[in-house]
């Protein structure tokens, strides 16, 4: 990663947005896409899909462009996942260049009931011709009402949907009882304090709760870091501080480096998969020197990849006059975006995570370390203090 004015523009650069609809077998991802496609002003939508019958298109008036795309009477785009998601985007967009396609202005990928989301996420940013002409907005994962909380004690690919959502949808509210109900909206609340949460009956939802989840929100042509980051649902339960291993500070204290961390409601239902995931946010209070934000990433990444399922940070830098926001999905991170300013009065870097199986101290302690190195001459020596 490094900072430069390549990051602004990639973020500012009307690319198309991607939604991600993900969610466990039987949830109502169907129900809820097939209700979209209908909807007044998207219109110039595209869905990616595995079937077409899936999405209940057998009474809408369809015209077959080609074996694998249909355009809807609506004006929708649907178009069913070749066997490369990459293949099946650029060929999608090339075609749309061509006039083959009516023109769309946004994405949505409909996910197997028991996808893991992150592969789609890495085509998404990985490859570069994907990554020119798509950006991510936002996952959505859908969860049943009745019996969502069975499928998150059993399934932990349940639970990881949950988990990485930018937009939890709570389907078939109408079914269950309001016990049953509260206890599953407590437990997504636990797992995913950051994600906004919508109630819907038979699919029926608003666009505007689903969609613009990204930093970048087309409507406003603008940088929206405080709804993008969330942090402060992260910080409702859970207020404290660490400081170096063994350093005893009184009230008094004023270290260098002052770190806040804090968690989910620990009175939450949790069961052995909710329990595997931890989400967290550390903030720091002095500017941090870019290339030691740099090497904490490259070790967590190369140590933790596997564990880390998002990360999202703004993040005040030593040698940047403007904040500078970062987001990373286990082995991959978008490439860092220098920001005009910052969104209020609050100059700390903060850094949301989400993790499986990777403890808040274990990160805390990394970064930590990593904040604390002493500084090197030109020689490359450890310089004296």
């Amino acid at each position: 990663m490094s900072v430069s004015a390549e990051g602004a523009d990639q973020a500012a650069m009307p690319r198309l947005p991607v939604s991600v609809l993900t969610g466990f077998l039987g949830s109502g991802k169907t129900t809820l896409l097939s209700h979209l496609i209908r909807q007044p002003g998207l219109e110039r939508l595209a869905c990616i899909i595995n079937e077409f019958g899936e999405v209940g298109l057998d009474h809408l008036l369809v015209e077959r462009v080609s074996g694998d795309t249909v355009v809807l009477d609506s004006g929708c785009v649907c178009c069913t996942v070749r066997s490369d998601l990459i293949d099946t985007l650029c060929s999608l967009f090339m075609r749309r260049l061509r006039g083959e396609i009516p023109e769309f202005d946004r994405v949505v990928i409909e996910t197997t009931g028991l996808a893991d989301p992150a592969p789609v996420l890495h085509s998404l940013i990985s490859n570069p011709l994907v990554a020119a002409r798509y950006r991510l907005d936002g996952v959505i994962t859908t969860v049943d009402a009745v019996n969502g909380g069975m499928q998150l004690d059993e399934h932990p690919e349940s639970v990881k949907q949950a988990a990485v959502a930018d937009r939890l949808v709570v389907t078939k509210s109408d079914l269950a009882s309001p016990a049953t109900g509260g206890a599953l909206l407590d437990r997504l609340r636990a797992l995913n304090p950051g994600a906004v949460i919508t109630i819907v009956v038979q699919g029926k939802v608003s666009p505007r709760a689903l969609f613009d989840a990204g930093l970048y929100n087309p409507e406003t042509k603008s940088l929206e870091v405080g709804r993008w980051l969330n942090e402060a649902a992260y910080l409702a339960d859970h207020h404290g501080h660490a400081h170096e291993p063994g350093h005893d500070c009184g009230e008094q204290c004023d270290h260098d480096h002052h770190h806040e961390h804090h968690e989910h409601d620990d009175h939450a239902p949790r069961n052995a998969h909710d329990r595997r995931i931890a989400s967290f946010c550390l903030m720091v209070e002095q500017p941090m020197p870019w290339n030691r934000v740099l090497d904490f990433v490259d070790e967590l990444v190369e140590t933790y990849g596997d564990r880390l399922l998002r990360l999202k940070g703004l993040l005040t830098i030593l040698e940047s006059p403007v904040p500078v926001a970062i987001h990373g999905v286990q082995h991959l991170f978008h490439p860092p975006v220098p920001l005009e300013g910052w969104p209020d009065a609050d100059r700390r870097s903060k850094l949301v995570f989400i993790t499986r199986d990777l403890e808040r101290a274990i990160v805390e302690t990394l970064l930590h370390t990593h904040l604390e190195k002493p500084d090197r001459d030109e020689s490359g020596a450890d310089a004296e203090a």
